[in-house]
């Protein structure tokens, strides 16, 4: 245990070594995995569910941004790197997230709706 840790220090503190280089990229890798993709996951997440509140408040449909990613899951047809591996949520994921949010963007629309905000594309 704490000779192996002591190994680890001394392999990153002299990067020049191969055992070095290799506890480096291990670090850089685990950093990766860790802490980078899961907070851009996170991010992503929110900036889904700020974007389906903005179109609710807008007297938009937020119901139109869970079928925007089930047509993306359709349309990459599987063809997409395990969750953990990605700096975005799945698409199933997203879905999940977004009808979870429903009840509150729905009742967002229906004020903005109240309030005569009514998006002129929409018949």
């Amino acid at each position: 245990g704490a000779q192996m840790g002591v190994s680890l220090i001394a392999a990153v503190a002299a990067p020049q070594t191969a055992l070095g280089q290799t506890a480096v990229s291990l670090l850089g890798v685990g950093a990766q995995y860790g802490v980078i993709m899961p907070f851009s996951r996170l991010h992503e997440s929110e900036a889904d569910n700020i974007g389906a509140e903005l179109m609710a408040k807008a007297g938009f449909d937020p119901t139109e941004s869970i079928r925007l990613w089930q047509k993306m899951a359709q349309a990459s047809q599987g063809a997409h790197p395990p969750e953990f591996l990605s700096t975005h949520p799945s698409h199933a994921t997203r879905i999940e997230d977004l009808q979870a949010l429903m009840p509150k963007a729905l009742g967002l629309m229906q004020q903005a709706h109240a309030a005569g905000k009514k998006p002129r594309c929409i018949k």
